[in-house]
């Protein structure tokens, strides 16, 4: 999706050697960084202003889609999924290189032709990555985060994955690597094919006419997306529609059935990063808790929220029963509060800026070092959203963390080169944030407490 435009990229273009030896993918320079961090850059702020566009365009109609928390947690779940791909944290099982290198049986002719093919063709695999993603539970964890959200708008569709570390998507590019579509070519459509994919996530533009027959419109996604029974696991295509129709998992936007967004399981949490394991730790744990032996082993591959029976009788998990009744997940929040977390996701965007503008400069291991400094910022920021008084303590970690990144560096990854005195300036911020954490988590606790009073 767009803030992993070049995820798809990376898979396809490592080493062949990969399908002996899974392991981290490597990069013997910063070139192929440097550029997905500086179409980051670009993308980032575009995406931003989408979204806050999509926020004054519903007030400004009465059907704002937008609430704040929900879309600070989309954008922050967006910069962890960019993070994760830019550090180039992913195991290849099988790369593209080595499936045409075996299967080739034709040549495209190269020209416009080679690129219509290689897009039909990504389509096409991501049809059946993203089906099986729905379908089978231990493949939903890579998928939840994106559905998380109890609202359906352009912010939303940042919500990407953490947890997709394998990759198979390449075996599903078996027709391209027939037809002979060079490795090249793909990489250069696949960002072009996940940028399309981000418009549709909304509610304000209505049916398109002849196009809902071709293309994947806002009607289709909105059904996607919804938890209503009528609408449930349909419309999985992501350029295409014709997939769907051809593969019986089309469904249309019914005009008295309005849709309703998230997943049946609620995650209950601003959280990306909590929201990006809770449905493998829940696999874990039941598999842990069956008596079966059988049963430990085929969790993993049955059907989507299939659960040994011993277990979902012992261990009963809330389900949304009735979808037009539930409450959506919204925690009363300090006085103020929404504003810091404001101030503190415009922060993180600096942060995440600089990391992606100065990835040679600042090397390795220290991207990765900038990295986990990117993630404690996000859970520290999710985690006070949420009223955990937790948050006063992973805030203290984070800042802790900061300050001794400057001191053992002398300098923040350099960053004084461009503005002097700036690692005194970032001090002063850590510390402050720390005390903001302080004062909402206490704030929060007392409102909490008059309550129970009450």
């Amino acid at each position: 999706m767009p803030l992993a435009c070049l995820e798809k990229s990376k898979e396809l273009l490592c080493s062949p050697s990969l399908i002996s030896q899974p392991r981290l993918i490597k990069f013997d320079d910063f070139s192929f960084m440097e550029t997905y961090g500086k179409i980051l850059l670009i993308a980032m702020p575009a995406f931003l202003l989408l979204v806050l566009f999509e926020k004054w365009w519903g007030w400004r109609k009465g059907n704002d889609t937008v609430r704040i928390n929900d879309a600070i947690s989309s954008l922050a779940s967006g910069i962890t999924n960019s993070t994760k791909d830019v550090l180039g944290l992913s195991v290849v099982i099988i790369s593209y290189p080595w499936l045409l290198q075996k299967v080739q049986i034709a040549q495209v002719p190269s020209g416009w032709l080679t690129y219509a093919i290689a897009f039909v063709a990504l389509d096409f695999a991501g049809y059946w990555v993203h089906r099986i993603a729905h379908e089978y539970n231990f493949f939903w964890n890579n998928h939840i985060v994106h559905h998380s959200s109890e609202e359906f708008n352009l912010a939303c569709a940042l919500r990407q994955s953490i947890s997709s570390i394998v990759k198979i998507f390449a075996v599903f590019l078996l027709p391209a690597a027939i037809l002979g579509v060079p490795p090249q070519v793909i990489a250069i459509v696949a960002p072009l094919h996940l940028f399309a994919q981000f418009w549709y996530h909304t509610q304000h533009i209505g049916r398109m006419g002849f196009l809902e027959k071709i293309i994947v419109t806002p009607s289709h996604h909105r059904v996607h997306h919804a938890i209503n029974p009528e609408y449930l696991d349909k419309n999985y295509g992501q350029i295409f529609i014709f997939w769907d129709k051809l593969f019986n998992t089309y469904q249309e936007e019914i005009k008295d059935v309005p849709a309703v967004y998230g997943v049946t399981r609620p995650v209950q949490t601003w959280n990306p990063i909590k929201i990006n394991f809770m449905h493998l730790w829940l696999l874990i744990k039941d598999a842990w808790h069956a008596k079966k032996i059988e049963d430990k082993f085929k969790i993993w591959f049955m059907p989507l929220g299939w659960r040994p029976t011993d277990v979902a009788e012992k261990y009963p998990l809330q389900k949304i029963k009735d979808v037009y009744s539930y409450q959506k997940y919204d925690p009363a929040n300090a006085k103020g509060s929404m504003a810091w977390s404001w101030f503190q996701l415009v922060t993180l965007l600096l942060f995440i800026s600089y990391l992606f503008g100065n990835l040679a400069s600042i090397g390795t291991p220290n991207i990765f070092l900038y990295g986990a400094f990117i993630f404690l910022t996000v859970y520290a920021l999710t985690d006070l959203m949420d009223n955990n008084f937790s948050s006063i303590f992973w805030e203290g970690v984070r800042g802790a963390f900061g300050v001794y990144l400057i001191l053992t560096n002398g300098d923040w990854f350099g960053a004084n080169n461009f503005v002097n005195g700036i690692s005194h300036v970032l001090i002063a911020y850590f510390i402050l944030s720390i005390g903001g954490a302080v004062y909402f988590a206490l704030q929060q606790k007392d409102q909490e407490s008059l309550k129970t009073a009450d």
